[in-house]
């Protein structure tokens, strides 16, 4: 992230807001795969050292690939409520370890979930409920660390404050760098009132001169009549997952994807990733890495490796040309 930490901090002052001007274009012609990439592999169950009998969902994988956050309210070590933990590894081919739960700076006794970091690895952004300092409802906060292969070194988390906050709930989907256009955004869920628009829509706001995140605005072309959670961007923009139960779905919540072919372009009409992906069962929180080859999720599906109420899969693809960033 090219801001500096106390510039970003600064995202608790209110007053500034920042529209974003989307060109449309003409779509995508095909969605079976993203370009340059191969579909995506047959999903993994990230099996019982990481999943526990509870629930554990919204995975977020640092850019090394060798951690791996997530939200669980297994009771064993929790602060209570939902709790942020982390899985490492030695490296990418290697298990991932028991979890750690992240302590008393990211956690309290009320629900933190849904982790998610800039691309260089300073910043998480999360959701919690926690009642002091928050806008209303579940919040966004924001916590950052010197050094980024340190994951127990995370700052006191800040509210991102009444512009990007509402007392409705919001929560956390990806940071995108947006370098190409000059203008960093934050994409986000919300299921606050909007006239013309159900609860539960996608929205996107600006970081502005002065570090803070602009008034939202809901990114109509992802929205539907039902709830749109976590949209989850690619590192170049091009591409955008997010959990949904719209119409076309194969059972409960399903994952979708859409793709624009700049970053200027608006996005074409979201695409189910079909049954490789999707079950008759609900799928949950996508994490693209930092690479855009691997997905995380959740899932409640009905499969003998079944470890708990809602478990943490992963699934990959190759990249079938070019090189990764």
């Amino acid at each position: 992230m090219r801001h500096s930490r106390s510039h970003l901090l600064l995202a608790t002052a209110s007053g500034v807001v920042a529209a974003v001007v989307l060109i449309p274009i003409a779509s995508p012609s095909s969605l079976a795969a993203a370009p340059g990439y191969s579909e995506w592999s047959g999903p993994v169950n990230l099996g019982p050292v990481v999943n526990s009998a509870f629930n554990d969902l919204g995975p977020a994988l640092s850019k090394d690939g060798r951690s791996l956050y997530f939200q669980s309210n297994r009771p064993t070590g929790s602060f209570g409520g939902m709790d942020l933990w982390v899985s490492r590894r030695t490296d990418v081919e290697a298990p991932w370890g028991l979890p750690t739960n992240l302590g008393p700076v990211i956690n309290t006794p009320f629900t933190e979930g849904g982790p998610s970091f800039s691309r260089d690895g300073h910043w998480m952004f999360f959701n919690s409920d926690r009642p002091e300092g928050g806008v209303g409802g579940t919040d966004i906060w924001v916590s950052w660390r010197p050094h980024t292969h340190d994951d127990f070194g995370w700052q006191p988390p800040v509210n991102l404050g009444p512009d990007v906050n509402s007392p409705s709930g919001d929560a956390t989907g990806s940071y995108f760098e947006n370098e190409e256009a000059g203008t960093p955004l934050l994409f986000f869920s919300s299921n606050r009132p909007l006239m013309g628009s159900a609860p539960g829509g996608p929205y996107v706001s600006a970081l502005v001169g002065d570090g803070s995140f602009g008034t939202p605005t809901l990114v109509t072309e992802l929205d539907s009549p039902v709830d749109d959670m976590r949209p989850m961007i690619r590192f170049d923009g091009r591409e955008i997952f997010l959990a949904s139960s719209r119409m076309g779905a194969m059972g409960g919540r399903d994952l979708w994807v859409s793709l624009r072919e700049t970053v200027f372009d608006i996005w074409s009409p979201p695409l189910n990733l079909g049954p490789v992906i999707n079950s008759a069962s609900n799928e949950l929180t996508p994490y693209l890495s930092a690479t855009g080859r691997d997905l995380l999720f959740a899932s409640d599906r009905m499969v003998p490796d079944r470890v708990g109420l809602v478990d943490l899969y992963a699934t990959k693809r190759t990249r079938s040309r070019g090189r990764d960033e």
